[in-house]
């Protein structure tokens, strides 16, 4: 088995996915963080997650009730156990095991 079919298996192990991306306005690291966190959840949680993003100079007091110190900032609030992955969303194997995705040998 290869290593995109493992993930979808190791994805399908889990009925739904809740993520919340904090994101500080409208600019390029925000819509690149938007654009690798859809293009991830689309592909291996298609119809089993839900998404919220927040803009943090939008919506201060999410930010601050989420403890949200940098953004873009990702909370895995299910399944348990919650994670936050910090930074600009780049590296796709990172999102990949802290979203518990990642195949486990």
């Amino acid at each position: 088995m290869d290593g995109a079919r493992k993930i979808e298996v190791a994805a399908k192990r889990v009925s739904r996915y809740v993520l919340r991306l904090y994101v500080a306005g409208v600019n390029r690291r925000s819509s690149q963080a938007i654009r690798s966190i859809t293009e991830i959840c689309e592909q291996y949680l298609k119809g089993r997650y839900d998404l919220q993003i927040v803009d943090i100079y939008q919506r201060p007091t999410l930010a601050r009730g989420g403890q949200i110190v940098a953004a873009p900032t990702l909370i895995k609030k299910l399944p348990l156990p919650l994670r936050r992955l910090i930074g600009d969303m780049a590296n796709r194997d990172k999102i990949l095991v802290s979203l518990d995705l990642w195949p486990r040998k």
